[in-house]
């Protein structure tokens, strides 16, 4: 075999990479890490998938094969692939729309779902579109996360004190509803939920190593059968689980099902990928090795595609699961592998154990795990660096919040590019001053100080030249030349911090060179990056304004000026 074909091999099969090089210090962190993020994922996934409107095992069928293909494909060695609370709200958001929940047809549109979601990502992958997940600006995730935590979070409220309440993302509706009937509250579903939710988080604050979930889970059923309490006091219990593992089999595809699944299959792909990608290389970085964000794509797009064949729901790497995996030892993509055979095991010999499970615990699993999805510490910290970027916090939001998930995140997108534009059409300028005693021109907002010469304009734009800024730019030398307390008769463009120069950017620098010879301006221009200077010489810009009007530095086209 060449060396070129098992480097292409080892490219598309990243677990080679660490298999060809494993070591037997590597397996003691690998096992451990495995069988804590089996007893954390095995509760965490009935949970998500009841989130989803799912039955619980269909969360299980997604927490074992799709972990298998992405520890095989993904490039990250401790990213924790699974159901996640936002994919399962996403899924229920975008299914309960087409389908009654828990029905055939809603379970089987959650696993074309799933399918769609891997070969979206599959295909950004392998057509190296990673980089589209940048119009999803951090604020505008946290606002999205933040917002989409409290319906989940709200959405478990009927679990929590077993009420039957409407299924619905209006948190208000939801609290109402709460409030209308608090009369009919189980105390016994009561207590046993906020038990649940009490000891979460004192093993969590107890020790982050603990698998809370689990031991929560396991007390929990334990107290529902030998008090039986699901008969004596209405306790709504899991019921039955299917014992064993599903066949391969495809899912049913249908063209009018995609077309109705295309929007959140998109969206999940998108915020999927961007909740995994920032974990995973947040702790590639610690652990010095890298991750390739379109082979994550690939990976993750596999993993999905197997959940579909294997039943299950659509996976994502999860934030409290891959940092357990991090903390409890994981070297390589081994732990998954153990994980995903433990939970096999499970679903093989343990569902009868399933069956007393109480879902207000599993409910108390969701409510602890999104609670940390809520980041007070961005807004704080956007407050005081970036109130324009809280702004879109604040928008991804309350447009969440109150048009629901679905419509939310795309609000969200929007209003960002929108303000992008903006930002790019209305770009940062300064008027420059030379600072005492030295050759360097600054701000003269920041530096007032320096010193300017009677007549001379020296202004610098930071951002691309482009049609979307032609007039602001011309608006604002215009502005400029008017606040002068002495005639104009020379401008000097300091280009430093333009990067780019489109044709209609090009002939607004023709049509100012007119007006300024028209009235006996003269023109200097400084710092042109190469890129732009070639522009300029295609359009015949250079040879109109001249070569001894360009200059290396704003100095020395400042001291032409005046001489």
């Amino acid at each position: 075999m060449s060396v070129s074909l098992i480097h292409r091999i080892r490219r598309w099969v990243p677990a080679l990479e660490w298999m060809s090089n494993y070591r037997r210090e590597y397996l003691q962190g690998d096992l451990v890490a495995g069988i804590t993020v089996a007893m954390m994922l095995i509760p965490q996934a009935m949970s998500y998938a009841m989130l989803a409107g799912l039955p619980p095992y269909v969360g299980l069928y997604a927490a074992v094969i799709p972990l298998m293909v992405y520890a095989l494909f993904g490039t990250s060695r401790q990213l924790a692939v699974g159901p996640v609370a936002m994919v399962a709200l996403l899924v229920a958001s975008g299914v309960g729309a087409l389908a009654e929940v828990g029905s055939a047809h809603y379970i089987a549109l959650a696993i074309l779902l799933a399918l769609m979601v891997g070969v979206i990502q599959f295909g950004m992958g392998v057509f190296r579109l990673g980089f589209l997940t940048n119009f999803l600006s951090h604020p505008v995730i946290s606002g999205f996360t933040s917002a989409a935590a409290l319906i989940i979070g709200f959405s478990q409220l009927q679990h929590l004190i077993g009420l039957s309440l409407p299924r619905t993302e209006n948190i208000a509706l939801l609290a109402w509803a709460a409030v209308t009937q608090w009369a009919d509250i189980n105390p016994v579903t009561l207590a046993i939920g906020l038990g649940s939710v009490v000891s979460l988080l004192l093993l969590k604050r107890l020790n982050p190593l603990l698998p809370g979930a689990m031991i929560v889970v396991v007390v929990a059923t334990l107290a529902v059968w030998l008090l039986d309490l699901s008969a004596g006091f209405g306790v709504s219990i899991v019921g039955a689980v299917p014992a064993g593992f599903p066949a391969l089999s495809a899912p049913a595809v249908n063209t009018a099902d995609m077309l109705d699944l295309l929007p959140i299959a998109v969206t999940i792909a998108f915020i999927g990928f961007v909740e995994s990608i920032a974990v995973a290389k947040k702790i590639a970085a610690e652990k010095r090795y890298d991750v390739d964000p379109n082979r994550e794509l690939v990976g993750l797009g596999l993993a999905n595609i197997a959940a579909a064949f294997f039943k299950g729901m659509p996976v994502t790497g999860g934030f409290s699961r891959t940092a357990v995996n991090r903390t409890a030892g994981a070297n390589t993509g081994l732990a998954s592998i153990i994980t995903a055979v433990l939970i096999g095991i499970a679903l093989l010999v343990a569902t009868p154990l399933f069956f007393y499970i109480p879902t207000a615990s599993l409910a108390a699993v969701i409510m602890v795990a999104v609670a940390g999805l809520i980041d007070t510490h961005e807004v704080k910290h956007l407050w005081q660096v970036k109130r324009d970027d809280l702004v879109m916090l604040g928008i991804a939001f309350f447009a969440t919040l109150i048009l629901g998930v679905k419509v939310g995140i795309f609000v969200a997108v929007g209003a960002s590019m929108v303000w992008f534009v903006i930002r790019t059409t209305r770009p940062h300028y300064a008027i420059l001053g030379r600072v005492p005693g030295t050759e360097v021109y600054r701000n003269l907002k920041r530096v007032p100080e320096a010193e300017t010469l009677p007549g001379i304009l020296a202004i610098r734009f930071d951002a691309q030249f482009y049609y979307g800024n032609v007039t602001f730019l011309k608006d604002t030398i215009r502005a400029a030349e008017q606040a002068m307390n002495e005639p104009l008769h020379a401008v000097v463009l300091d280009a430093s911090s333009i990067n780019q120069l489109d044709s209609s950017a090009d002939t607004a620098l023709h049509e100012l060179l007119d007006d300024y010879r028209a009235r006996g301006v003269d023109l200097y221009i400084a710092n042109v990056k190469g890129p732009v200077r070639d522009v300029m010489d295609r359009s015949g810009f250079t040879r109109r304004l001249g070569e001894d009007h360009f200059y290396l530095t704003t100095h020395d086209a400042v001291s032409a000026a005046h001489t």
